[in-house]
C-alpha cells in the first residue's frame, strides 16, 4: 500500500485550513499538533477549556510555569492579550457557540457525522470531557486520525459501535490517506495521496467514498 501521511503531516494539511484569527479548540493529545503548523502570515487564537485564550507554543524543557497549563495537563506560554477565566466561562464561550473550529481526534466517524472519540480505561483522560460540549458549540468540527486502527480496521464507517461523543456533528476528516468532508450523510471525497487509487482507498473505508468532481492530490510536506 501506498506510504500514509505521519502525525504531523495529518496535523500540517489540517493546519491550512483555519482562517487567520480563528477561534480554535485543540482535543487533548494529537489534535494539539496542530498549533505548530500555522502558516506564514496566519495566527488563530487558541482557547482551552480550563480557562485560558490566546495561549503560545510549548516553554522550552526545564522553563516550564506549572501554573499555565492547557485542558491535556500540558505546559503552555501566553501571548500579548492572553485572558484568564474560570472554566465555567470558557465553556459557556463553547456552548454559546463562540468558537470558530474544534479539533478532535476519533475513534471512528459515521458517514452521517457522528462521532465517537471516547472511552473509559485506565489510560489518559478517563472520559469524555468536555468534547461533548466542542462537538455541538464550535461552528465547525473537524478530525484528524489515522484512516484505520493498529488492527487495520477502518475508522470511517457507516455507524458508529463505540459510544458517541455527539451526534451529526464532524463536517471535514483529515486522515492519514486522505482528506473526506461529510454532506448530505455521506463521505465526499475531497483529496487522496496521489499514488493511492480511489479502489485502493474504498477497500479499507468503512462505507461508500462519494465524489462530485475532481479529487485533488493530498500533497504535504516532509515533517519529522
Amino acid at each position: 500500500m501506498t506510504d500514509k501521511l505521519s502525525n504531523a503531516q495529518i496535523a500540517w494539511r489540517a493546519a491550512q485550513d483555519i482562517a487567520d484569527g480563528a477561534y480554535v479548540n485543540l482535543g487533548i493529545g494529537f489534535p494539539e499538533m496542530v498549533a505548530r503548523y500555522q502558516p506564514p502570515g496566519r495566527a488563530a487564537i487558541f482557547h482551552t477549556e480550563n480557562g485560558v485564550l490566546n495561549f503560545g507554543d510549548a516553554p522550552p524543557e526545564g522553563e516550564e510555569d506549572w501554573d499555565l497549563i492547557n485542558a491535556g495537563k500540558k505546559a503552555i506560554t501566553l501571548k500579548p492579550g492572553a485572558a484568564f477565566f474560570h472554566h465555567a466561562d470558557s465553556f459557556a464561550m463553547v456552548r454559546g457557540g463562540h468558537l470558530d473550529v474544534a479539533i478532535l481526534g476519533a475513534y471512528q466517524v459515521a458517514q452521517n457525522g457522528d462521532l465517537a472519540n471516547w472511552r473509559v480505561g485506565s489510560k489518559g483522560v478517563p472520559a469524555v470531557g468536555g468534547a461533548m460540549d466542542l462537538v455541538h458549540g464550535a461552528k465547525q468540527v473537524c478530525v484528524i486520525t489515522e484512516h484505520v486502527t493498529k488492527a487495520g480496521e477502518p475508522k470511517l464507517v457507516e455507524s458508529c459501535s463505540f459510544p458517541l461523543t455527539g451526534v451529526g456533528c464532524v463536517t471535514r476528516v483529515y486522515t492519514s490517506h486522505a482528506v473526506v468532508d461529510i454532506e448530505d450523510g455521506r463521505f465526499l471525497l475531497r483529496e487522496k495521496l496521489p499514488g493511492l487509487s480511489l479502489e485502493a482507498l474504498q477497500s479499507i473505508t468503512g462505507a461508500t467514498l462519494h465524489t462530485d468532481g475532481p479529487v485533488g492530490d493530498l500533497i504535504v510536506p516532509e515533517l519529522t
